[in-house]
């Protein structure tokens, strides 16, 4: 896909995780939001997987560590065709597969995600697997900026680094909010380039996050022996006015009038791209 489809699905995918959080009554509002064109540039463009075959020894691996940022993820593998999109409809109903947070028995699910932290470490040993069985597979993980508070973030990344894992990518979202406000007032965080570089990574800094040519060059830029951290630097809420920014969205459910007005504001962006092409 070109990058002015990529952007039109992104928005499409929005109007769908929106829907299933409107319709649920519970869900990651604005955590989905600023990583929408992280996974839209990811499984779009990057990702090696193919839903008519999941279980691919050769396919590329995906950890969202950032588990409560579900909405998105489900929204994007239905549209891949990994299940029906019906069933969207049952997200986080009484006895469906489509939880809060991921579920391994969907297809198209690497491994169950939410305990923040630990995302990574899965990763890395994803990653090493692939090294000592010479398979050459990539594995990619998305973390959230709050979740580095984990002491375990950290002893992975050691990892990572120890082993040359340069089989991996770590993606981090970094919003700077977290459900209960500013990450550099929780636990300050900056300088973070410092931080991994320190570590042994190979770091990349996106300066626009939710640009998504800006995040596709990202994902090319690699360093033989290391792993590499991309810093994509978003916006919580990205595309609604009123979520923008705005911590209380980190798990806000719309009211009538909310999700109405989400929905013509994304409409209206849909449109202005469509008249670009």
């Amino acid at each position: 896909m070109d990058t002015l489809t990529l952007k039109r699905k992104a928005l499409e995918l929005k109007k769908d995780f929106i829907t299933m959080i409107y319709e649920a009554g519970t869900g990651h509002t604005g955590s989905d939001l600023s990583c929408t064109d992280i996974l839209v540039s990811l499984y779009y463009h990057q990702l090696n997987i193919e839903p008519s075959c999941p279980d691919d020894p050769k396919r590329d691996r995906y950890i969202q560590s950032k588990g409560h940022a579900v909405e998105i993820l489900w929204a994007i593998l239905a549209d891949k065709g990994f299940f029906d999109k019906s069933e969207l409809k049952t997200f986080s109903q009484f006895g469906s597969r489509l939880l809060g947070h991921p579920n391994n028995k969907v297809e198209g699910i690497e491994m169950n995600t939410g305990s923040l932290g630990h995302g990574l470490a899965l990763a890395v040993g994803s990653a090493l697997a692939a090294k000592l069985d010479g398979k050459y597979y990539h594995t990619y993980t998305l973390l959230g900026d709050g979740e580095l508070a984990e002491g375990s973030v950290w002893e992975a990344a050691m990892a990572g680094a120890n082993f040359q894992l340069d089989n991996l990518t770590a993606i981090i979202d970094r919003n700077r909010l977290q459900i209960t406000g500013s990450t550099e007032d929780v636990m300050r965080l900056d300088n973070l380039h410092e931080k991994w570089h320190a570590f042994g990574w190979h770091v990349v800094n996106v300066q626009d996050g939710n640009d998504i040519e800006q995040l596709i060059k990202a994902y090319q830029d690699r360093e033989p022996g290391k792993p590499t951290v991309i810093i994509a630097n978003t916006v919580k809420g990205k595309g609604l006015s009123d979520a923008e920014g705005v911590a209380s969205w980190h798990h806000h459910v719309f009211n009538e009038e909310e999700f109405t007005k989400a929905m013509r504001e994304l409409d209206i962006a849909l449109e202005a791209l469509n008249n670009e092409g």
